[in-house]
């Protein structure tokens, strides 16, 4: 049957709207484009549980990468560039790509710094004192509200995703977030409060520590990042702090040589271990921290071991 010229008349811009429309990626719900480009492989498996199937997320990290220090290609630089949404750390942690999400932002394309909506903690000392430190998720209960954000965002956002799927696999994650730290909690208990005591390669567990009583009493890089380098005074200051602290063990990233912890330990002049662990970067699956949730318990074991060792 035609439709009446005037019905025609009428629908004709409408449809010219539509095309424009479809053309330039734009919809009439403030959705860009139908994919996420996340930037640190941690939050990249977040947020591909959340999506599932509904969409494609590209992680820019690579596994056993540096956050601090990671760049990106041009090909992966123009992904960014056709994203409908963008999902980054912030508070100063991608050092390498900041200015890649900052072009993509003033582009028009949605940026989610989920750290910022972590509820940020701040240095406390050494040469990041009042900077906003960048590793929430360390604090399960604080990943588990980045999960939220991502959620809604994602939601907001990229084009094509059923929303009841993407809210099922967020609730999904929520509770296995859930028995993750409860898991942490009752594996940090057994330890007693004068051994909750942490030396790290450089600033990394100051949520870990506020959410569970631990004490970070130093770090072999006195800085939030591991672009910094110690001077032989801060060695030698924090080799006193571990040697009247009575810390078994010292603990540094596996994606980073440990030498730095090493020669602490031997400047402190006591059997120290130096303990390895998945602080900031994923592993390749199966090399022990092939997903967030791996990646915790096994620094949980690893945490509650070393400060174990007489």
């Amino acid at each position: 049957m035609s439709i009446p010229f005037r019905s025609r008349r009428g629908a004709l811009p409408a449809l010219l709207a539509a095309i424009l429309m479809i053309a330039t990626g734009c919809s009439g719900t403030g959705q860009h484009g139908s994919g996420v480009v996340v930037t640190t492989n941690i939050l990249g498996d977040i947020t591909r549980a959340i999506v599932g199937d509904q969409a494609e997320v590209t992680v820019l990290m690579k596994p056993n990468a540096d956050p601090h220090s990671f760049g990106i290609s041009a090909q992966q630089a123009a992904e960014v560039e056709r994203s409908g949404l963008i999902v980054y750390n912030g508070l100063g942690l991608e050092e390498g790509v900041l200015r890649n999400v900052r072009a993509a932002e003033e582009a028009g394309i949605p940026a989610l710094p989920v750290g910022e909506e972590a509820d940020p903690i701040h240095y406390a000392s050494d040469e990041s004192a009042g900077r906003p430190d960048p590793h929430f998720w360390t604090d399960p209960r604080r990943m588990r509200g980045a999960v939220d954000a991502i959620t809604e965002q994602v939601l907001r956002h990229v084009a094509g995703v059923h929303e009841a799927v993407v809210r099922d696999n967020a609730a999904r994650l929520r509770g296995e977030i859930d028995a993750l730290d409860a898991t942490m909690s009752r594996r940090f208990e057994q330890l007693p409060p004068q051994r909750r005591k942490l030396v790290t390669n450089h600033h990394v567990f100051g949520y870990l520590a506020q959410r569970f009583g631990f004490e970070v009493i130093g770090a072999v890089i006195p800085s939030g990042t591991t672009l910094a380098s110690p001077s032989a005074s801060d060695l030698k200051s924090l080799a006193d702090t571990v040697r009247s602290a009575g810390v078994p063990a010292i603990f540094a990233d596996s994606s980073q040589p440990d030498r730095l912890a090493r020669v602490l330990a031997d400047q402190a002049g006591l059997q120290v271990a130096v303990v390895p662990l998945f602080s900031e970067s994923l592993s390749e699956p199966g090399q022990g921290a092939g997903t967030y949730l791996e990646m915790m318990r096994a620094n949980t074991e690893a945490i509650a071991t070393g400060l174990s060792r007489s």
